[in-house]
C-alpha cells in the first residue's frame, strides 16, 4: 500500500515509495495515469494505492528512465 496525504487544498504533501528524484505531486499523478483503479479514497484528505510490490517497483523504473 502507497499511503497518500493531501493538503487543505487537494495538492499532496506526502507519499509513500516516492523516487527520490519525483516531487510528490508528480508521483502522485504518475500513479494516478497508471494504476488510478488501485486509489481508495479516505477520510481526512488521506488516501491509499493498494498494489503489489513489483507493481510499485516496475512504476519506479518506468519514472526513474
Amino acid at each position: 500500500m502507497i499511503h497518500v496525504r493531501f493538503s487543505a487544498d487537494g495538492s499532496v504533501t506526502e507519499i509513500g515509495e516516492r523516487p527520490t528524484s519525483v516531487t510528490p505531486q508528480d508521483w502522485f499523478n504518475r500513479l494516478s495515469d497508471k494504476a488510478g483503479t488501485r486509489y481508495q479514497a479516505l477520510s481526512g484528505g488521506r488516501g491509499i494505492f493498494r498494489l503489489p510490490p513489483e507493481d510499485v517497483e516496475a512504476l519506479k523504473t518506468m519514472t526513474a528512465n
